[in-house]
């Protein structure tokens, strides 16, 4: 089992600093979130984590090593990121994009297996991407090709997988099929993964970790009970916000309703 650990973290972009003195350790088997308003570093942690942005301070652990120590295809073969600036050859088919995936696990001395293709066969069966194998990547619509990068990130079979709001571009049916996927992952594969999230109420859903951040550091880490609560709500957001549980589903609910400056929308306010 894998583990992914910062320790007293600090990233910044020049002399800005984004993430200061956080540390969390993300478990084998965890499915969490990581959540908060713009601007707050949700993306600038998982970039920090995903070794694609070297810390001011502190340390990145993965399997108790420096990330930053390890080869790149030592870290790839364990660790696969999507980000939201993804971008590949538009020349590029989807199943070639996928077989990128295979890279890590290969070598000058080895070609592709038998397991290659299998792998990169299952990745696109799993994003249902079987119709679009053969289609350039710049022919893809924004879900489509966001399917792509996963199927990717599947074929190199890793144990954690980060993603930086693996549904946006996606409309509702798609933004579940990928959110099924992802938890079906976790369950059966054992699969690790982090998640970067606006939709609080897909992270009620498939989310068993919340991790809300705040002033550059973790400001609630805990089950969806316990994180996405009015308060914390009040505290992250600047909003007032009703929490319950659907009759239907059963799922947690977030409903915000009011900025917590006191001005309540309603239907009828107008632009001027």
């Amino acid at each position: 089992m894998t583990n992914l650990e910062a320790r007293d973290l600090k990233l910044a972009y020049g002399q800005l600093l984004v993430i200061d003195d956080l540390s969390l350790e993300l478990r084998p088997g965890d499915m969490a979130s990581i959540i908060g308003p713009n601007g707050c570093g949700k993306s600038t942690l998982l970039r920090g984590l995903a070794r694609l942005l070297r810390p001011k301070a502190g340390v990145v652990l993965l399997d108790n090593q420096d990330i930053h120590r390890m080869g790149t295809r030592a870290v790839a073969r364990t660790l696969a990121v999507l980000t939201q600036s993804a971008e590949g050859a538009p020349d590029l088919t989807v199943e070639e994009l996928a077989w990128r995936g295979r890279y890590p696990h290969q070598g000058w001395m080895r070609g592709a297996t038998r397991h290659d293709a299998e792998t990169v066969q299952w990745a696109i069966r799993e994003c249902r991407l079987e119709s679009l194998r053969g289609r350039r990547l710049a022919s893809l619509s924004g879900g489509e090709l966001q399917r792509a990068w996963l199927a990717m990130a599947l074929a190199q079979e890793p144990h954690v997988l980060l993603l930086d709001e693996p549904t946006s571009f996606l409309d509702y049916y798609h933004q579940l099929e990928v959110m099924d996927l992802l938890a079906r992952l976790n369950a059966e594969c054992g699969l690790t993964i982090l998640m970067v999230m606006h939709d609080l109420n897909q992270v009620a859903r498939f989310s068993r970790r919340v991790i809300a951040l705040k002033d550059r550091r973790i400001f609630r880490d805990g089950p969806p009970t316990e994180v996405l609560t009015p308060e914390t709500l009040r505290e992250v957001y600047g909003v007032h916000a009703s929490i319950f549980t659907d009759s239907l589903t059963g799922q947690l609910v977030c409903l915000p309703y009011a900025h917590s400056d006191g001005h309540r929308p309603s239907g009828n306010d107008k632009k001027s």
